[in-house]
This record gives structure tokens, sequence and C-alpha cells, in this order.
């Protein structure tokens, strides 16, 4: 619903009209596309890496969190970006900087559509590492796909910011996988978070091939240059309702069998992938809650962000 806006008035505007009105979002995920540039090409050098993730205060200082944390740490502390993304290295650097991302965009609550910020977090990352598993099974781009995944829902971050900081009550209610809250979403506003999600994604320079898929999450067959990433996309948020309902009984319906043609892949292979989704997030969300120098520091307390200041 709306109280301080008509519907035509809402339904004048665009999903780019709310994106060049919302100034105050991290462009952090404008790194990821160089970075994918950087680990693609086998002439770049670690130190042009470190000085990619320098750029960004906050993604330094996250990745050197993570990079102290136990899971990395030999037993010395690093103090300097590049002995991080040397400890690191070049396999897992472009994970760890998606978390950082992650953590300055994701870590939110989204008022008008009820969802707390763990929540987000978890259904972030989930479909990231969903997407990525199934990159890996379908001989896709796991990179490309585990970006589609971690910022599949950003349009909903940018909804948010802009009713809240414009103090328009707005609540969407979702339905659950497959569609969630896009006809209230298309209802009020004329489009949905998937259109502001890929107008947000244009905006921070992601390449079509990054963009097209979130723009066409909840109808992948209708992409015209990018259906089967688009489906692999729809597939990775079916696991991450399946992982994140409370129990079994409550995860949604397996997706349409048309959306999932382009991949091949039936409900058993989507039930295991489902199960080692789960277990990556359950490692990293433990890798991530991590203590530094005595102090307990989680995902949700760094960076500090006020995003309601």
């Amino acid at each position: 619903m709306i109280a301080d806006l008509s519907f035509s008035q809402c339904n004048a505007l665009s999903a780019e009209d709310i994106v060049r009105e919302v100034k105050h979002l991290p462009s952090a995920p404008k790194v990821l596309p160089r970075l994918k540039q950087l680990l693609s090409d086998g002439n770049s050098a670690m130190q042009e890496i470190v000085t990619l993730v320098r750029l960004d205060p906050g993604i330094a200082a996250r990745v050197l969190q993570t990079a102290n944390s136990a899971y990395f740490r030999g037993g010395t502390r690093c103090t300097t970006v590049d002995e991080a993304v040397n400890r690191v290295g070049y396999d897992q650097i472009y994970e760890l900087v998606s978390y950082a991302v992650a953590s300055q965009v994701l870590i939110r609550p989204l008022d008008i559509y009820g969802i707390d910020a763990d929540e987000l977090w978890k259904m972030s990352v989930g479909c990231a590492f969903a997407a990525e598993i199934l990159a890996e099974r379908t001989g896709q781009d796991r990179n490309v796909a585990y970006t589609i995944g971690l910022l599949h829902c950003v349009g909903m971050v940018a909804l948010d910011e802009w009713a809240t900081r414009g103090g328009r009550k707005l609540f969407f209610r979702t339905v659950g996988f497959p569609r969630e809250a896009n006809e209230a979403e298309r209802v009020t506003l004329g489009f949905t978070q998937a259109e502001a999600g890929a107008a947000l994604l244009k905006h921070w320079d992601f390449p079509q091939t990054m963009a097209d898929p979130v723009r066409w999450q909840y109808a992948p067959r209708a992409s015209a240059g990018h259906s089967r990433m688009a489906c692999l996309l729809y597939a990775a948020k079916w696991i991450r309702s399946a992982i994140c309902a409370p129990t079994i009984e409550a995860r949604p319906p397996f997706p349409e069998p048309v959306q999932m043609l382009p991949l091949g892949l039936g409900p058993t292979a989507l039930i295991e992938m489902a199960e080692e989704t789960a277990n990556r997030l359950a490692a990293v969300s433990s890798l991530l809650d991590v203590s530094v120098d005595g102090a307990n520091i989680n995902r949700q307390q760094f960076p500090a962000q006020s995003w309601r200041g």
C-alpha cells in the first residue's frame, strides 16, 4: 500500500527513476566486474588485485578481517591488504571480496518487505552459493553465476532505501517462490524489484550478461540473450528458498519443468545441490562470525553502516 503517493503518480515512475533517486547505497559492487576481468586475465599481477581492493576502505577492512580469521590465519597476523590477498590467493579472493560487498550492501533490514538483516544476508549468499554450484554442474561461468545470485535481490534494497528515505509507507507481501512480491510491486509501482535491480547493476557498470538474468529472474525464458543464466538464477532461487524454509514441508514447489529445460536438471539434482548449498552457507556463516583481538565481530556489525541516518 502507499500512503502519500497516488496510484497514477507511482506508475509514472520507472525503475531507472528509482535508481537515480537512491543516493545513499554504497557503490562497492562496482569492484566485482573489474575484479572478474583481472582474475580472468592470466597476465594480471597480484598487485593489480591489491590496488583494486584498496579502493574501497570497507572492502579492504573486511578482506583483512577475514584473512585473519581462524580459517585463514596461519599463526601470524597480517596487517596489510597485500598480505591478506596473498594469504587468501587467487582461488578464493573473488568470493572473499564478494562477502565484503555483501556486508556493505546486503546486511540491512528491508522494512517494506518485512525482512530482517540476517534473513537478507542468508537469501543473498545462499542464492550465490546455489548459483555457483549450478554453474559448475551445467558448464556456465561460475563467477558470473555467483555474482547474479549474490545481487539478485538488490532491487529490493534500492526500493526499500527509496521508500524509507522518502517517508513513503509501502509494504510488499511475498507469496514465496517463484512469484515472491512481484505482483504487489507491479500493481503499486508499475515494475518489479527485478527491474530495479537490473537498472542498479547497469548504474554500477555491470555488463549485460549479469544485469539481464537479474531483470528476467521471474520469467527466465523471456530473456532474449541470456535465458540459460536467467534459468540458472531461477533454479538457484528455488534452492535458496528451500534451504531457508523452516521445515522440509515448508519448501516451495519445484521449479516449473519448462524453466529447467535449458539446464537439463530435475528435482533429484536440485535436492542434492540444496544440501551442498546449505553446508557451504553454514560454513561461511561461521567463518564470517569471527573474533578479532578478543572482540567478537559478526557479519551484522562490520563494517558499521548507518542506513537510517
